[in-house]
């Protein structure tokens, strides 16, 4: 099974409160045990800059939303978790795709044109109390996401458009600078919960109107005892629809539960009755994670040794992909350009193959010249493996291999057969040469 690429970015900039835990949390950390899956999340606390400026409140909020992961099940052994300020590679990779992107790009962006259009709105300078961190927001996204080439991104409705700038960012690079990046894909969960809040609006911090996540048993009673109703008595039938208390109680059920919530309601149960229900299902499944949680708080110590440790797996592959990036942009030692004159000259020419996955899931993969012409196109693979095989093939054999696997390639003319053959055959005898130079060193 090939190895998909999840990556979810958490802005430290809150308490976490229910909605998150059934919106993101729960959902997020299930997912991170499917087979096939190589998870990222990372605690965003750059990001959190742009919007708070109060240092103690980013620190606190950056141990609670890590607390409240780890007690919900992440498990650091299995996914990479990190904070975002710790991989200092994002920030520089930042920094390239600012200088690949247009501010008419930018211009577009949700959040910005919002508050440009509250301040026309309002008879003041369009970019009154805009800072450009909340212009770059969309760049700084665009690297969190391609430093790792996540495949896939979890996000709301509303932010699939910084993914779509983000796949930009990619070709935009990739056009200049040769393939390096994989056009990321945004995840929509059409089910994903969203939990009223204490007044029956959406759960949000903007509201105030949230239940903390671990909140302790009493204080959770006391929330939801005050969780507003109608002002029906008991022995009348309730309705379930809108109705806060019971939908809060469906995120929690199960269906057998949930019917028989259901069946209360009709029959008239009083509140007071049902908002015991609820925060006993409630504390049922928060209560063996809440002693972990307050662990992690007491020891803050024992979250910032996991968070670098994320940070070191992290930054395993950032640092060399990074590495490769300044090379392809030029900042390169001074000395690597007079090593090895045309010999380098010639491989720096070579032709590359790039292998991505496509949205129908199948895998893809395309042979493009120096300045970026595809020189070849595949047809589609099931699987990874398979498209890599054919790529080693081609690579290994050069023009030679060509004739063989017409079927699992898009034809091209003949000025385009003979290009890919040049291609390939530079390519084999490239890959022949290197063998034989390392050889050579281990004879020596």
């Amino acid at each position: 099974m090939s190895t998909v690429r999840f990556l979810t970015g958490i802005t430290t900039s809150g308490t976490p409160h229910l909605g998150n835990y059934v919106g993101s949390i729960r959902p997020a950390v299930r997912h991170s045990k499917a087979p096939g899956v190589e998870s990222f999340y990372f605690l965003a606390d750059y990001h959190a800059l742009i919007k708070i400026d109060e240092p103690e409140r980013i620190q606190r909020s950056t141990l609670e939303i890590a607390a409240s992961w780890l007690a919900a099940g992440l498990d650091p052994s299995h996914v990479t978790f990190y904070r975002q300020s710790d991989v200092p590679e994002i920030p520089e990779l930042c920094w390239f795709l600012t200088c690949v992107t247009g501010k008419g790009v930018l211009n577009r962006a949700h959040a910005y044109k919002a508050s440009v259009d509250k301040n026309t709105a309002a008879g003041v300078d369009p970019d009154a109390d805009v800072t450009a961190g909340l212009f770059m927001y969309p760049v700084l996204m665009g690297a969190d996401i391609l430093m790792f080439n996540a495949h896939k991104v979890p996000v709301g409705r509303d932010q699939i458009q910084h993914i779509e700038m983000a796949r930009d960012m990619a070709a935009s690079f990739n056009h200049r600078y040769g393939e390096h990046f994989v056009p990321p894909q945004a995840e929509i969960e059409e089910s994903v919960a969203t939990l009223p809040g204490l007044d029956g609006r959406k759960m949000s911090k903007s509201y105030d109107n949230t239940i903390p996540l671990f909140s302790s048993r009493e204080q959770l009673k006391k929330l939801i005892a005050g969780i507003k109703t109608d002002s029906r008595a008991p022995g009348e039938p309730k309705d379930t629809e809108g109705s806060a208390l019971f939908q809060i109680y469906q995120a929690f059920a199960s269906e057998e539960e949930t019917a028989k919530l259901r069946q209360a309601y009709a029959d008239g149960i009083a509140w007071g009755d049902a908002k015991t229900i609820l925060f006993e299902r409630i504390d049922q499944e928060i209560a063996p994670m809440r002693s972990a949680y307050e662990d992690y708080m007491a020891h803050p110590e024992k979250v910032e040794a996991l968070l670098l440790a994320g940070a070191a797996k992290a930054r395993a592959i950032a640092t060399p992909f990074m590495t490769q990036l300044r090379s392809a942009v030029g900042l390169r030692r001074l000395s690597a350009a007079a090593q090895t004159g045309a010999a380098k000259a010639d491989k720096v020419a070579l032709a590359s193959f790039k292998q991505y996955r496509e949205k129908d899931g199948q895998f893809y993969f395309k042979l493009a010249a120096a300045d970026g012409t595809v020189l070849l196109q595949s047809k589609a693979f099931a699987s990874g493996k398979d498209a890599g095989q054919t790529i080693a093939q081609l690579q290994r054999e050069g023009a030679a291999g060509l004739p063989g696997l017409q079927s699992s390639l898009e034809p091209v003319d003949a000025a385009g057969v003979a290009a890919a053959s040049a291609a390939l055959d530079a390519l084999a005898a490239a890959a022949a040469e290197a063998a034989k130079e390392k050889a050579a060193k281990a004879q020596g």
